[in-house]
């Protein structure tokens, strides 16, 4: 059998935060950590509900499994505490790319430094460590602060895919695609840890 590309347990670190493997035990806090509607408005269902929370998540760590996803929670390192989740997905060895998506944070740690070292941490991993040649992000179409947020990480733009996802209500979701490539990491790079030190600068002046 094929090991899986991403081997387990796979831990990566920031300035601010920690991401750890997901694991069943988990649940219960990364559910709290879920509880704001805010959070839901862009995504294709509701996660903070207990019954749809369970169902995804299992399913997520069954694709683990698989070697299609690699799921973490988020670990504000200052308190400990989990506030959020994201993961590696539609992971395709073969040519070696990736997404990184599944991403959703407590809305008080919204435009602050935790994203930004989350992606840190998660492109470093990808392009230096799996050598991946593509990463690519998504959001719903008319996300615009997710989409001004990607692209401030370094994302370019490639186009809308019209209606490909199914929503829990019926409805269905476009989504905005972005992409880079690992002869643009070195400029990306440069670009993250350079805000990320102003962004922490600013809070401890």
């Amino acid at each position: 059998m094929e090991e899986n590309w991403i081997p387990h347990p796979t831990i990566l670190r920031g300035q601010v935060v920690e991401l750890l493997p997901l694991e069943q035990n988990h649940f219960p806090a990364l559910l709290a950590a879920a509880s704001d509607q805010r959070i839901w408005e862009f995504y294709p269902g509701d996660w903070s509900k207990e019954e749809r929370f369970e169902k995804i998540y299992t399913a997520i760590l069954a694709s683990r499994d698989r070697g299609q996803e690699y799921p973490f929670v988020i670990i504000y390192k200052p308190t400990q505490k989990i506030i959020g989740s994201t993961r590696l997905m539609d992971i395709v060895p073969y040519d070696k790319r990736l997404e990184i998506g599944g991403t959703w944070l407590m809305p008080e740690y919204w435009a602050s430094a935790v994203n930004i070292d989350c992606k840190l941490a998660l492109l470093t991993y990808c392009f230096e460590s799996l050598h991946t040649h593509r990463v690519q992000l998504k959001t719903q179409h008319n996300n615009i602060r997710s989409r001004k947020a990607i692209e401030k990480i370094g994302g370019v733009y490639e186009g809308i895919i019209r209606e490909h996802m199914l929503k829990d209500d019926g409805s269905y979701r476009s989504s905005a695609y972005f992409s880079i490539l690992a002869s643009e990491w070195p400029g990306v790079k440069m670009n993250l840890k350079t805000r990320l030190s102003e962004i922490i600068n600013n809070k401890m002046n």
